[in-house]
């Protein structure tokens, strides 16, 4: 099994981009981590349970708002209910949250991978953005990183922001090379609907920035962490050679994986592909002995779609030959013709594989809608 994905909803505050499932009471959080270990446990004796768990990922919401010792009968009842070879376990973590004792309770008890949600040292983003920590807490907690002797840790960043110039944009990334990070996530600011910063939007209070700027943000991401062998393999992932993640690399390739929590999301494929989801919503989420979620069976065309979707994001593409012997999916004449085309624009590289270069994958979203929907 590629792994379990726990999620945390609870926030100290909403951040104005964000539409993750959250709650900002945070008085429940006894009540539950014992639901939770409920829900993991309703998978004892199933079909489920016989895989071996390799990776485990603890998001939100804030994980790092729960005690270590919640977190610890957490993973208790993971090891009790099933099998287990873990190669990473991460962890979600804001910087106000984080002490030198935080840090190697985690790593303690197996939490070999930490994720940090910066987003950026610039006060002034910080705070539109409604972050609920400081600057001078972002690069306290990466130093405490560093020295807490994790096998591996990423930095979040956002880009594309309203009023972020190329150079506060730089700023930001010439603070976080200096730490050398084994891994950065850096993703281009979505204006979500029902978000505050939706709203703003809508009602002409916020202007989003055009096309061509996010663009030059991208390219100077890709330019600066190039410089210090920290290489894109995702639209959103750099890494340091042998740093990728392996939970959300995972995701990419169709393994898999369950979800615990509310909207938590699953994915199973054994015969039949299923997809998954959590009621969004914790007082049912308590309130309830089983989650009701609605299920989703996929065809080997959906599927096969997904996976180009998902693999032409990555740097290694997808290979043709999968598309054919995983998913019986051939690409038709005007899907080969619409590729030919873009790879004389040097957009796309053609050969075993089909892979975005630099060029194309700035207009990932573009080529792969394009590609999926000739037929």
């Amino acid at each position: 099994m590629s792994g379990l994905y726990i999620h945390i909803p609870f926030c100290k505050q909403a951040c104005s981009y964000c539409d993750f499932y959250f709650v900002t009471r945070t008085s429940e959080r006894e009540q539950y981590v014992k639901r939770l270990i409920q829900e993991i446990q309703d998978y004892r004796g199933t079909k489920y349970s016989r895989e071996t768990v390799q990776t485990i990922y603890f998001g939100g919401g804030t994980p790092s708002l729960l005690e270590p010792s919640q977190v610890e009968k957490i993973l208790s009842a993971i090891v009790d209910v099933f099998p287990v070879n873990i190669r990473e376990i991460t962890f979600e973590m804001n910087p106000d949250d984080v002490s030198a004792d935080f840090l190697s309770a985690l790593k303690n008890m197996g939490i070999n991978r930490a994720s940090m949600g910066v987003q950026t040292f610039q006060p002034e983003l910080l705070q539109f953005m409604h972050r609920a920590h400081s600057r001078e807490e972002a690069l306290q907690c990466i130093e405490l990183l560093e020295k807490a002797g994790f096998d591996t840790y990423t930095v979040d960043l956002i880009y594309g922001n309203p009023n972020q110039s190329l150079e506060l944009l730089d700023k930001d990334v010439q603070t976080l090379v200096q730490f050398e990070p084994p891994h950065v996530s850096a993703y281009s600011l979505t204006i979500e609907p029902k978000t505050r910063l939706g709203k703003q939007v809508e009602l002409s209070r916020i202007v989003p920035p055009e096309d061509d700027k996010v663009a030059e943000h991208f390219d100077l991401l890709n330019k600066r962490f190039e410089e210090h062998g920290i290489q894109r393999y995702e639209v959103s992932n750099y890494s340091k050679p042998g740093q990728e993640a392996i939970h959300n690399s995972n995701y990419w390739e169709h393994e898999n994986y369950l979800g615990f929590g509310p909207a938590a999301h699953s994915f199973w494929w054994d015969g039949e592909a299923a997809r998954w989801k959590n009621v969004a919503d914790l007082r049912s989420y308590l309130q309830t002995e089983s989650n009701p979620n609605e299920k989703e069976v996929l065809t080997n065309s959906q599927l096969a779609e997904e996976r180009l979707m998902m693999g032409l994001r990555t740097r290694k593409g997808v290979r043709v030959k999968e598309l054919e012997e995983k998913y019986d999916y051939r690409l038709n004449d005007r899907q080969n013709e619409y590729l030919n085309q873009r790879e004389e624009e040097d957009k796309v590289l053609i050969n075993d594989r089909i892979i975005l270069t630099d060029r194309g994958i700035k207009i990932a979203d573009a080529i792969i809608l394009d590609l999926v929907t000739l037929h």
